[in-house]
């Protein structure tokens, strides 16, 4: 009789240690990021009544992540990634000092909120692919569903609590002192990193008369070179991109058929479809077969949102939409894990800068593909519009139900990519074709300017706490 090999729940924490106990230091500062990010959004709307400069604050957020992915990413793969991730989060930090500064004295505008949230996004742009390069370093193969699934959990926690937690936490302590709490997160979480020991991973060699511009650029290169990543890559951009759809016209559609109360607890519940997403796949850890499920959470994500658009009918919505977050964080988990795996260690930072570009595109390109949309399907879906004698008598017609047609364009735009995806072989035999590369394992890479240094070994991840 064969001995089981599943892996007890005590098995697999001292495989992961050494990563549960930075996620758990970064959990802590991301929280009190979301509340402080939370916290002064709530102090520009307050001072300025404008929905369009509440917007600029995302803009300021986000824009320095896509600019500066390439530049980060080549750093990140010649820095040492702790001391990346501890200078990172101690430099964004600064902003946040010199806003409490300006809010104490009285003196702090609009603008200075912006500079400040560009200025700490900029090393944001550092932090993220340090930290997410730094997994194939702390988590063997086999668990690294189960990282990226803890990953989201963090993710969803931080925009769960934010919210209500920030709420409160305004009208007890004020701004001042959400952002000394914001302080003592983060430099818990940069003590954390300082007592600890990452593996060495080997570092890039750059060959002589190699440019600056093959170097920045190299992350794109690695990926066209392999279009089995880059047809993962495709689909994950292509999910936020209908995150971003989803999300632009939720609230116009839910306020045609339900007061504003219930769209306060509509949104809720998309937050915890997104704690739950990454707490079950953080705890099941997946299929063996990543691509399986990208693949069927793909077809998922198209049947829910054309469950959401079905009817205007709360239930509907909810169950549509739910299933929808829900499925986000399993797709974004199998995603990473396909490129962790796959992908050689000393050149993960600028590949993950690339991707998390890349990706960080797709929201907003949703919003303004799907926005404008809505407005042109409202009046086709209208008692008199030019659908109402056709699917107007299936999915019904008056106000919100062009927004229901487009959900229900949305899921069946998702079903067919994905069946067309599926006869791609290089992207449904990526894990086949391509060579694992994980626990130091560097192969060969396919640009001549860049050699690989593997004078350091990639040793097992030992806590050392000092």
């Amino acid at each position: 009789m064969l001995a089981s090999t599943e892996k007890t729940p005590l098995t697999i924490f001292r495989e992961m240690k050494l990563f549960i106990i930075v996620w758990v230091g970064q959990l802590i500062a991301s929280i009190g990021s979301s509340i402080t990010a939370f916290a002064l959004d709530v102090w520009v709307y307050e001072h300025t009544g404008s929905v369009t400069q509440f917007a600029f604050i995302t803009l300021a957020n986000t824009l320095p992540l896509i600019l500066l992915a390439p530049i980060a990413g080549l750093l990140v793969d010649r820095w040492d990634r702790r001391w990346t991730m501890i200078l990172s989060d101690l430099f964004a930090t600064l902003a946040t000092v010199a806003i409490g500064i300006l809010f104490i004295i009285g003196r702090l505008e609009v603008w200075h909120i912006y500079l400040a949230n560009t200025f700490s996004a900029i090393f944001v742009a550092f932090q993220i692919p340090a930290f997410i390069a730094s997994i194939t370093l702390l988590v063997p193969k086999q668990h690294l569903g189960r990282a990226n699934g803890m990953l989201s959990f963090m993710n969803g926690t931080a925009r769960l609590v934010a919210p209500p937690l920030g709420g409160v936490l305004l009208g007890i302590i004020s701004l001042q002192g959400i952002i000394v709490l914001h302080l003592t997160t983060v430099f818990l979480g940069i003590a954390i990193l300082f007592l600890l020991r990452f593996p060495k991973t080997s570092n890039p060699v750059v060959a002589e008369g190699s440019s600056f511009l093959k170097e920045t650029t190299y992350g794109l290169t690695y990926l066209v070179a392999r279009p089995g990543l880059l047809g993962v890559l495709i689909i994950s951009a292509f999910s936020i991109f209908l995150v971003g759809g989803v999300q632009v016209i939720t609230i116009p559609l839910v306020l045609s058929f339900a007061p504003v109360t219930v769209l306060g607890t509509i949104l809720s519940l998309f937050g915890v479809a997104v704690l739950v997403g990454g707490l079950l796949i953080g705890i099941w850890g997946g299929l063996q077969r990543n691509m399986n499920m990208i693949y069927g959470c793909m077809l998922l994500t198209g049947v829910s949102l054309l469950l959401a658009g079905l009817q205007p009918s709360v239930a509907v919505f909810i169950v549509g939409v739910f299933l929808f977050f829900l499925i986000r964080p399993i797709i974004a988990s199998s995603t990473q894990a396909i490129f962790q795996s796959k992908v050689e260690p000393l050149v993960q930072g600028r590949v993950f800068s690339i991707k998390g570009a890349i990706e960080a595109a797709g929201l907003p390109l949703g919003y303004i593909a799907i926005a404008p949309l809505a407005e042109v399907f409202e009046p086709l879906m209208a008692t008199d519009g030019f659908l109402a004698g056709s699917i107007g008598q299936i999915i019904g017609v008056g106000k919100g139900r062009g927004m229901g047609l487009l959900f229900i364009i949305m899921g069946i735009f998702a079903i067919s990519v994905t069946c067309i995806a599926y006869f791609f072989p290089r992207l449904r035999l990526v894990e086949d074709e391509l060579p694992d590369v994980v626990d130091g394992v560097v192969l060969a890479i396919p640009n001549p300017d860049i050699a690989t240094d593997t004078s350091s070994s990639n040793n097992d991840a030992v806590p050392l706490i000092s």
